[in-house]
């Protein structure tokens, strides 16, 4: 739908590319859509589409309304395409849009939600998974037996339970792969207040899984532990 609606409101052919879509920059791309590119538009759809799904779904806590609010925010970026200008990060100003939109559309609800330990963190030069990030460092890398229901329910617990400042920073940070730089700039505060929310939100996730201390999981238990998509 979302494509449709994009070629109805161009009504322009693809323009030639020097370089293949899948190789540009969001920033790139964004330009080439509003230039009459629809394909530029279908690479950013794929490239954004699941990692803003999730955090819009953890910051809402209902499917159905987080599905909304992912065809509103794709729907603003069709409508804002003219007048985009690469001032800021793609990835910025388009969680800036999703964060808005939650916002707006806040009311008392539950947080029931998927999310993977094994998604990686973007762009940080480490490249760790959320499982990296909350293993004990020194834990023996050998794999262990655990029930891998109750540590996956126990750590959806543990982030309902951060105040949501900090639970929208780890979000951002963890699943969506934002930079501190970018963060500071979707949510209006300075870095070091990013990083002090993302630092709390460590400890406290850290104290919750408590009785995990001493297990590290390879990529194969991390798979594993992940929600399954439904």
């Amino acid at each position: 739908m979302l494509l449709a609606i994009a070629k109805n409101l161009l009504g322009k052919g693809k323009s030639d590319e020097e370089k293949p879509l899948d190789e540009m920059s969001d920033e790139d791309l964004m330009l080439s859509y509003a230039d009459g590119n629809v394909g530029a538009f279908e690479v950013i759809v794929s490239r954004h589409e699941k990692p803003l799904f999730h955090f819009i779904l953890r910051s809402c806590g209902n499917r159905d309304r987080a599905e909304e609010i992912l065809q509103e925010v794709f729907l603003r970026v069709i409508k804002y395409s003219d007048n985009y200008k690469p001032t800021a990060k793609f990835t910025t100003w388009v969680y800036t849009i999703a964060r808005n939109l939650c916002i707006d559309k806040a009311r008392k609800r539950s947080r029931a939600t998927e999310i993977s330990l094994d998604q990686p963190r973007g762009s940080d030069p480490d490249g760790q998974s959320l499982g990296e990030r909350l293993a004990d460092g020194g834990a023996s890398a050998a794999p262990v037996e655990y029930d891998r229901s109750a540590f996956r329910e126990k750590l959806m617990a543990a982030l309902d339970e951060l105040p949501d400042e900090q639970r929208e920073v780890f979000m951002l940070r963890e699943f969506s792969g934002l930079k501190y730089r970018e963060i500071a700039e979707a949510v209006g505060v300075k870095v070091p207040t990013v990083k002090s929310r993302m630092r709390y939100a460590l400890q406290a996730l850290r104290g919750h899984l408590a009785d995990y201390i001493d297990h590290s999981f390879d990529r194969e238990e991390r798979q594993e532990i992940a929600v399954p998509e439904e």
